[in-house]
């Protein structure tokens, strides 16, 4: 039997404090997640360390003998790829695709029975998930990074003050929100297409590249730089570490994180705008 689902709206949890209990236990559920396999953490948190290191050693091997390349300081290299491989998989950076199985297997249906609003609750689920494999796998990744700077006479550089400390917390939430969006946008692939995860490699591929994980942006050829600059891409990772390495400050710091959240609300629109349209031609086989 193919059951055809409308367009039907999401119910709500009567006042607004209960759906705030609703979301924050979806939350909980997926920060408690990761935690039930602490094995598979401690093995990822060596698989980043081990291929940070290689990519330390090829940025090393970029400066030379020259103190600075495109307003990166040896320091800020390093502490660069302590933070990118620490924000790896809290910003999912190599995909996600866990809202398109649920189309294809049609366990979307269930989802939609929940009181609370579809989107919701994934951004609800993957914030806690985000959460907890921070605190798993990116803390030990920047512990492991300062130690091994501290070593060589070293360190990281860390952001200068409260105010450099809040601005950077908040750009790494719109981070995730960002990029939160933007996977779950090519999820939605999924509604028309049964191989939507040829998609998701393309998209992902072009995050990695555009969000400035390979490579810090401020590499990159001016004519990339402002191409880069009209996409949401630097505003998932990007923008983060340049306001952590102080590269952006004063004026230009609250520019970046208006920026940020400029994108975010862009892309929450088209994302719901999208979900709509593909909850109307969705269908659930079963019996």
């Amino acid at each position: 039997m193919t059951i055809h689902l409308p367009p039907v709206p999401q119910r709500h949890a009567g006042a607004a404090g209960s759906g705030a209990a609703l979301y924050a236990a979806v939350a909980r559920l997926g920060f408690r997640r990761p935690f039930a396999y602490p094995q598979a953490a401690l093995w990822g948190v060596v698989t980043n360390a081990f291929f940070g290191l290689l990519r330390v050693s090829v940025l090393a091997a970029l400066f030379g003998v020259r103190p600075q390349v495109a307003g990166y300081s040896v320091t800020d290299a390093v502490t660069y790829t302590a933070l990118t491989q620490a924000f790896i998989v809290a910003l999912a950076l190599f995909g996600w695709t866990d809202f398109m199985r649920t189309i294809h297997r049609g366990e979307v249906g269930t989802d939609l029975l929940r009181p609370m609003n579809l989107l919701g609750f994934w951004a609800a689920q993957d914030a806690g998930r985000a959460a907890a494999q921070f605190v798993l796998r990116g803390l030990p990744m920047l512990l492991i990074f300062q130690v091994g700077a501290a070593f060589t006479g070293g360190g990281l550089h860390w952001p200068a003050g409260p105010l450099a400390w809040t601005q950077t917390i908040l750009s790494a939430a719109l981070a995730w929100a960002c990029g939160f969006l933007f996977r779950f946008l090519v999820n939605c692939a999924a509604f028309w297409s049964p191989d939507a995860a040829g998609f998701g490699r393309f998209a992902w591929a072009l995050l990695g590249l555009g969000c400035g994980f390979l490579m810090p942006l401020a590499f990159f050829p001016a004519w990339a730089q402002a191409a880069l600059a009209c996409t949401p891409f630097p505003s998932m990772l990007n923008t983060t570490v340049e306001l952590w390495l102080g590269l952006r400050s004063g004026p230009g710091a609250w520019v970046a994180l208006g920026t940020q959240l400029a994108w975010t609300a862009a892309l929450l629109a088209l994302t719901a705008f999208t979900l709509r349209r593909g909850l109307r031609r969705l269908e659930v086989a079963g019996g």
